[in-house]
């Protein structure tokens, strides 16, 4: 473990973990942690500085969350985020107050009093906004150090305590300066900026290590996406040939994604690999579900128990592997993360059945992409799968809106592979992130041969992005989104139609369902 580490308290913001990959990025090593974890949790991470995250709550409201009570005694500097610095405010004996409005969005702060939390930042800046309860009265030993006309204590300051706080958001990038902010802090700790994602790996083996001792079996669940792929290598170099990695052939794959699965670790890794064909055990518990939180919940069941089943053939197995990462807990609303708002379920987090017989083993859970992909390349996985947009657990049946059947998966097949075929053709396959086409339940009438039509249609979705938690549309060029349009129509039987989603995140989600 990394000698200087900034430990997060998470008290449910749905940004809680930007502000830990900000500070990882910096170099200061992060994690997220409930707001009552026990203070032996917190200092097992050697922390030299604690961060209090934003959240949805009120100070005022009943069950509201609470400043940890070894938290007030201990002599570490803190730095509240929103909820956290109201939450400062009102435990050391300040006012929060709810005005009759609220501030979300841009704003301008002005910095009152000089202070090197704003060490390297303009005198007027650029901020994020997005709270309704703001501090009235300061509590004893605090002073204001920013303000803006709707936010009388912007930014506040203990020195003596090293205690600070920001009623903005620093760790979302429309705060300009929120990365200097956030390393001033850092500073303020004497924190030293050693960590690096390639050190992550080292890390993990050891803990692998540790939670499946020394004779513990694990099975893999491994999909064709780099996350899944990186976490059976870590874990085999944790324990070797006591892992065994199962593919499932859900029949919900891409096109080709199969057979490169089992090339690739059956030939290249040499690693222990069940291959199980599914397809109709799925499509038949598929068959006339539409609704996409219920296609979640019976893929991850059918998931698990397949690989119970598996597991008992093996005989010894206690362990299920898993490629988690930090963006499927946080909208998953997963048990570590009980104060955050559920976006959707995570088949491989919200979606796993209650009496799962299986312990978990997530090396990559609170890991963001490209600190996966740092560690894929350090493991030695080709930059072709490293690089590969990433693909839901549940599937093509998340891109297909509506029910799931082997005509309509067969039409959105072909469609995507179109479109990832041209996307590579033309170079923007690396300028994206993020890329696929979704199968929506809508016919339309068009010509075709100078007769008439009625056939589906089908959306086009490119997404750029840095962590996956907020995204832009990509701005792809017409000529190559009217390429793409005219190889589907014409190669894809049954469809006439081909839209763009223009739709960033917020509000939208990058999946469709």
């Amino acid at each position: 473990m990394t000698t200087h580490s900034i430990p997060v308290l998470d008290f449910g913001s749905q940004t809680a973990q930007l502000i830990v990959r900000r500070l990882r990025e910096l170099g200061y090593y992060s994690e997220l942690l409930p707001h009552d974890a026990p203070e032996d949790q917190v200092r097992a991470l050697a922390p030299v500085g604690i961060v209090l995250s934003g959240g949805p709550a009120s100070v005022y409201e009943p069950g509201a969350p609470t400043l940890p009570s070894w938290l007030l005694e201990s002599d570490l500097p803190v730095f509240g985020i929103c909820y956290g610095m109201q939450l400062i405010s009102h435990t050391l004996g300040g006012i929060v107050t709810r005005p009759a409005g609220r501030e979300y969005g841009p704003a301008m702060i002005t910095i009152t009093h000089p202070h090197p939390l704003f060490a390297d930042t303009p005198t007027e800046q650029p901020v994020w906004m997005s709270h309704g309860d703001r501090i009235e009265q300061l509590p004893t030993g605090f002073t204001a150090i920013a303000a803006n006309p709707a936010t009388p204590f912007a930014a506040i300051a203990d020195d003596r305590r090293k205690w600070y706080g920001v009623q903005f958001h620093p760790e979302v990038v429309h705060t300009v300066y929120g990365r200097t902010i956030l390393t001033n802090f850092a500073r303020l700790c004497g924190a030293r900026p050693e960590w690096q994602p390639n050190s992550f790996v080292a890390e993990a083996i050891e803990r692998v290590k540790a939670q499946v001792g020394d004779h513990g079996r694990v099975i893999c669940a491994l999909s064709g996406g780099v996350d899944s792929a990186v976490a059976a290598l870590i874990i085999h170099r944790a324990i070797g040939d006591r892992l065994t990695c199962v593919f499932v052939d859900n029949g919900l794959l891409r096109a080709g994604e199969a057979e490169q699965v089992i090339a690739t670790f059956s030939e290249h890794f040499h690693v222990p690999l069940i291959a199980v064909d599914a397809r109709e055990e799925f499509m038949t518990a598929l068959k006339g579900v539409t609704d996409p939180e219920q296609k979640r919940k019976i893929i991850g069941e059918k998931f698990i128990r397949i690989f119970e089943r598996e597991a008992r053939a093996l005989a010894g197995v206690e362990f299920l592997a898993q490629g988690t990462l930090y963006p499927d807990v946080i909208e998953s609303t997963a048990p570590d993360r009980p104060k955050a708002a559920k976006i959707k379920t995570h088949h491989n987090v919200g979606g796993l059945p209650a009496d799962m017989q299986l312990k978990l083993v997530e090396p990559l859970r609170y890991l963001f992409k490209d600190e996966v992909r740092a560690a894929g390349l350090q493991l030695g996985l080709p930059e072709t799968w490293v690089w590969r947009h990433p693909f839901p657990g549940p599937g093509l049946a998340v891109r297909i809106i509506g029910e799931v059947t082997w005509e309509r998966l067969e039409i959105l097949r072909q469609a995507d592979k179109i479109f990832l075929e041209e996307l590579h053709a033309s170079g923007y396959y690396r300028a994206t992130q993020q890329a696929f086409a979704v199968l929506l339940p809508v016919q339309s009438v068009g010509v075709m041969g100078d007769g008439r039509t009625y056939g589906v249609t089908i959306a086009l979705r490119a997404i750029t992005t840095e962590d996956y938690m907020t995204a832009d549309w990509a701005r792809l060029p017409y000529e190559l989104l009217a390429h793409v349009s005219s190889r589907i129509v014409n190669e894809v039987e049954g469809v006439n139609r081909v839209v763009y989603d223009i739709s960033s995140k917020p509000p939208a989600t990058i999946e469709w369902e």
